[in-house]
């Protein structure tokens, strides 16, 4: 008899009622019906509940979350840009360098989309999956870069 190690790497033994997963299954759902076949000592340990695993994103969900990540990284190069030419505006017009309030908020508004991101992805953890999206997409609708489409790219 060859090991689990050497089955993997062979054809044989295909037909083996122990590794249908469908067996399983039925197994689960009928735990009152003996099986016709022993287990492999190997093959009995526990195994989790579908309870107990997480549930898996589709390739939509994922893709989904890819864009809304671009969407604030852009924001947050967005607000970058806007900050720093908003920034220069007033000194230019004023004569002043910025004061704190000012570069503080410039620095809040750059970390904010990332800041909106974590925090709805984390607190929307045990959620529904619409839940998330709601989160994320008020978001992208209220953290526009506003000096950045005021100014625009090259500013005035």
């Amino acid at each position: 008899m060859t090991s689990g190690d050497d089955d993997a790497l062979s054809w044989e033994g295909d037909d083996d009622p122990t590794l249908d997963a469908r067996a399983d299954r039925a197994a689960r759902s009928a735990p009152d019906v003996p099986r016709a076949t022993a287990r492999p000592a190997a093959a009995a340990a526990p195994k989790a509940t579908p309870s107990d695993e997480a549930p898996s994103l589709g390739s939509a969900a994922l893709v989904a979350y890819g864009v809304l990540g671009g969407v604030f990284a852009l924001y947050m190069v967005g607000w970058a840009l806007g900050g720093f030419r908003l920034r220069d505006r007033v000194q230019a017009d004023t004569g002043a360098v910025a004061d704190v309030m000012l570069q503080g908020a410039m620095w809040l508004g750059m970390l904010a989309p990332a800041i909106w991101f974590v925090a709805a992805v984390v607190l929307t953890r045990g959620g529904p999956q619409w839940r998330r999206f709601a989160a994320l997409a008020v978001g992208v609708l209220v953290l526009v870069p506003w000096p950045f489409v005021m100014m625009g790219a090259m500013g005035r």
